[in-house]
């Protein structure tokens, strides 16, 4: 097996000390920071991804996959960063103001990071204002936004409608999710997506930054 079949490995079944090993050894052997992200990292997380919409994982396995692949990035990120790896995007994401919940919100963001974005993390409870903020100051092509309560669901269009106040909402994409969110409240706030879970949050994402 390859050091690349290793940590690919490793990722899918969430073995974070199989995952550090295996990435140490990779670089040992002069492969590219790249390329263990784009085949180990990038690979697995598509096939974690694959494997929750075939019921075959669910978001237990998940979150270990994504921890596994989180502990891979720690040691890669010194060595992309010098050798000036490009990103997938950049994603600015929390749970809106009003709702503490963040086990779906930090999955997502695990995710995405495993698909190669840059995730700025704002937390939970985050008010409109910060969104805001975070764009001004990060400039990032996406903005996602949780919501797990029925209740906070309105602080995503009093975000939306704060992006468009401060002049910052034509400069980046708007996706939603969450268990209550659905399409047609996306659509109904101007979101430019919808996301019912992770794996398709990241899909979405892949496609409004292509847009973008």
């Amino acid at each position: 097996m390859s050091e690349i079949e290793a940590i690919y490995r490793a990722v899918v079944e969430g073995n974070v000390t199989g995952t550090k090993s295996g990435v140490g050894a990779a670089l040992a052997a002069g492969i590219s920071a790249e390329r263990v992200l784009k085949e180990g990292l990038i690979g697995a997380m598509g096939e974690v991804g694959r494997l929750f919409e075939a019921n075959e994982f669910f978001v237990p396995e998940m979150l270990v996959s994504a921890r596994a692949m989180q502990a891979a990035l720690t040691l890669l990120k010194p060595y992309l960063a010098e050798a000036g790896a490009s990103s997938a995007g950049r994603v600015a994401i929390g749970t809106v103001k009003g709702d503490l919940h963040d086990i779906g919100k930090n999955l997502v963001a695990m995710m995405l990071e495993g698909a190669g974005f840059e995730v700025i993390d704002l937390g939970t409870d985050v008010s409109p204002e910060r969104f805001v903020a975070a764009v001004q100051q990060h400039h990032p092509q996406i903005i996602g936004m949780s919501a797990l309560l029925t209740t906070t669901m309105p602080a995503m269009a009093a975000t939306t409608a704060a992006l468009r106040e401060a002049g910052v909402r034509e400069g980046v994409k708007v996706m939603v999710g969450g268990a209550p969110v659905t399409e047609e409240y996306a659509r109904t706030i101007g979101a430019d997506g919808f996301a019912r879970d992770a794996a398709s949050a990241v899909r979405l994402a892949r496609s409004l930054a292509e847009t973008h």
